[in-house]
């Protein structure tokens, strides 16, 4: 495997890293998710979000597996290049640049929606713009914001569950499990939960700035992910227990109405804090994996080679991370919370066809197969279980980074 071009600085530990995966999957996917797949599923949601988990895990494991393997920015870009040839790992890159450009936008502007409504894209660009700033600055300083986020959010939302569980109006049956939307709907809601899970995947963009990768890595990830299942469950059952499937997919901002409904109105400000500070969190996480995809395709000329420098001083890749501020905030600007979901996990679940794909090479054994193919399988079921819209638009964009991939190459080769 090569890398042209200077590394980046290995800083990154266990709990470092364990808290960047927080900071992305405990974020604003919590307090904006639950409400489209609640819709989506009925008296299904939490069978949809067991289902996500599942499907979220078995990614998790291939990509711990490849981290540890391939050590450096950009990954699954590099997993499927190195597993599966130069077009899969470009397809894969361009599906992640691409969605998670679009999470960038849709988190920003859930920024703006809590903090200033009448001035929602407004504080979305100022947001982007300060959280490129302290990604400029090193990622030890995105490390310690993370950090503070992470535990902000946490008691906010540990505020929520005490105060919905803890309330009069809450009843154990409005948690019953059904079908109400059919399987269907399930897997609709484990597609639109996942981009709330897929967090993860920012342990492993960063591979080349942790040390010990191949320990550090793996155990990260599973510490991160579990973490964040045991407090979506949680969430999910005590807003469940006050609002019903019902009240939840029809509620603009779950959290907060679940907390009003409660008969505790003095909450709600705190839960509209706690979710700027969370989407926040997500930004910052998400704002460092594109750059560092952008970096690595930068290096193999996927995408202009200028993007490929790295500050000899703080040695962050701050071209890639000016680029991606940009045009996040050009997005930001322009486009809608929802409309942003969907297509992201489109975008993300074939990101994470290809790192399963890529897992499933390194042993031939059936038994160490059984996780990349469960994987593979659930995250192409669950793209085209997401809305007609969301599969048209996020397969057209597929088609256009596989047409530029063939363009290069025949201009390549001339």
């Amino acid at each position: 495997m090569t890398q042209p071009g200077p590394a980046l600085r290995r800083t990154l530990g266990v709990g470092d890293a364990v808290l960047i995966g927080l900071g992305s999957m405990i974020g604003a996917g919590i307090f904006v998710a639950l409400g489209p797949a609640a819709r989506a599923a009925g008296s299904g949601l939490l069978l949809g979000l067991a289902v996500a988990a599942v499907v979220a895990y078995c990614n998790a494991m291939s990509s711990a597996r490849l981290a540890a393997l391939y050590p450096a920015s950009g990954g699954t870009y590099v997993y499927g290049r190195e597993r599966l040839g130069a077009f899969w790992g470009c397809l894969a890159g361009w599906s992640f640049v691409v969605g998670k450009t679009a999470s960038c936008a849709a988190m920003a502007l859930t920024v703006g929606v809590y903090v200033w409504p009448a001035q929602a894209h407004a504080v979305a660009v100022a947001a982007v713009v300060a959280l490129t700033a302290v990604n400029y600055g090193g990622l030890q300083k995105s490390a310690r914001l993370t950090r503070a986020i992470v535990a902000v959010v946490l008691a906010v939302l540990a505020s929520v569950v005490v105060g919905c569980l803890g309330s009069d109006v809450s009843d154990a049956g409005r948690l019953g499990i059904g079908l109400s939307s059919g399987a269907g709907g399930v897997l609709q809601a484990a597609g639109l939960l996942f981009f709330a899970f897929a967090g993860y995947a920012r342990i492993a963009t960063l591979a080349e700035e942790v040390r010990d990768p191949a320990r550090t890595i793996p155990r990260a990830i599973q510490s991160a992910l579990g973490i964040t299942l045991v407090v979506y469950v949680i969430v999910a059952v005590a807003v469940l227990s006050v609002l019903g499937a019902a009240g939840l997919g029809a509620a603009p901002a779950p959290l907060a109405l679940a907390v009003r409904a409660a008969g505790l109105p003095e909450l709600v400000p705190l839960v509209r804090v706690g979710a700027a500070v969370a989407a926040l969190g997500s930004l910052l996480a998400l704002i460092l994996g594109v750059s560092r995809t952008t970096l690595a395709m930068a290096r193999d000329r996927h995408l202009p080679g200028a993007l490929a420098a790295v500050h000899p001083r703080s040695r962050v890749p701050h071209r890639a991370e000016l680029a991606v501020g940009v045009l996040v905030a050009a997005l930001a600007a322009t486009v809608d919370v929802r409309g942003a979901i969907g297509f992201s996990s489109f975008g993300v679940l074939a990101y994470y066809a290809v790192a399963n794909a890529a897992a499933w090479t390194l042993d031939s054994a059936a038994v160490a197969r059984v996780l990349p193919a469960l994987g593979l399988l659930g995250c192409v079921t669950l793209a085209f279980s997401l809305p007609a819209i969301s599969v048209l638009v996020g397969a057209a964009v597929l088609a256009v980074g596989a047409a530029a991939y063939g363009v290069r190459l025949r201009a390549a080769s001339r």
